[in-house]
């Protein structure tokens, strides 16, 4: 399922405008990425929960010279599957 496929599934559940719909779930989606941008966790209980990693800095090497390179520290964000979630895609 994609964006659009999400929207069109909310337009028809909710009996709403496609508009109004894209509007929904653009708020959602910036919700969440103000949130992690902040630092915050972000928990759908029941779903997932995401939340932003940070990494020190680090040597790595260049593969294709073998030249030892300083990799900068970053963040990155992660999600984690909820226990229902899990047992509801491996429900048989």
């Amino acid at each position: 399922m994609n964006k659009l496929e999400l929207i069109s599934a909310l337009k028809n559940d909710a009996d709403i405008s496609k508009a109004e719909a894209a509007e929904v779930v653009q708020i959602f989606f910036d919700s969440m990425t103000d949130a992690l941008v902040k630092g915050d966790r972000v928990e759908i209980r029941g779903l997932c929960s995401f939340f932003v990693k940070e990494y020190k800095s680090y040597t790595g090497r260049n593969p294709k010279t073998g030249e030892k390179v300083t990799i900068k520290p970053k963040k990155l964000p992660f999600f984690k599957c909820g226990k229902e979630l899990k047992e509801r895609v491996d429900y048989k």
